[in-house]
């Protein structure tokens, strides 16, 4: 019998990466029957406000307002296709939220995560969520790198490009 996959995560961070990684797992999700669900994440990282001397709650109220609109829109695409869905707005520290957290709680299988995402200089400075994900996450990571027609991504348009 072949692997299913019964809960499957997806972090968004509104990257086109993201974005790929959700339109491959609401297939993936299909594909692996009526049981399987779908849960979305999406991590405020709260490191990032406390070097702002001027440290408003009203700035983490924003960005959580902006995550659940991208959330509930991911969510009703995902009802649409007829597949079970929820989601959850998480504070702190991507990396360990989505490799190990989030997943212990939810008893996550698979982790569909984009290769890239929004922040470039955290991938620079200190190395990317999602190749921290890969190595330290407590179950299977499939890293989307292509669209739903396996043609590459550019990463530096966000466009196709052939092979």
């Amino acid at each position: 019998m072949a692997q299913q996959y019964k809960r499957i995560l997806v972090p968004i961070d509104g990257s086109r990466e993201a974005e790929l990684a959700f339109k491959k797992a609401v297939a993936v999700t299909q594909r692996n029957g009526d049981d399987a669900q779908l849960h979305l994440l999406h991590v405020v990282d709260t490191r990032a406000f406390q070097n702002i001397s001027s440290f408003d709650t009203t700035m983490v109220e924003q960005v959580t307002e902006t995550a659940k609109k991208t959330l509930d829109k991911y969510a009703a695409e995902a009802k649409a296709a007829d597949i079970q869905c929820e989601y959850s707005i998480e504070y702190g520290a991507p990396k360990s939220i989505i490799a190990q957290d989030v997943p212990k709680e939810l008893g996550t299988d698979l982790i569909m995560i984009g290769a890239t995402g929004l922040n470039a200089v955290e991938r620079l400075l200190i190395g990317s969520v999602t190749e921290y994900v890969t190595r330290a996450a407590i179950c299977d990571v499939l890293v989307v790198r292509t669209d739903l027609s396996n043609q590459a991504i550019s990463v530096k348009d966000g466009a196709a490009a052939s092979k």
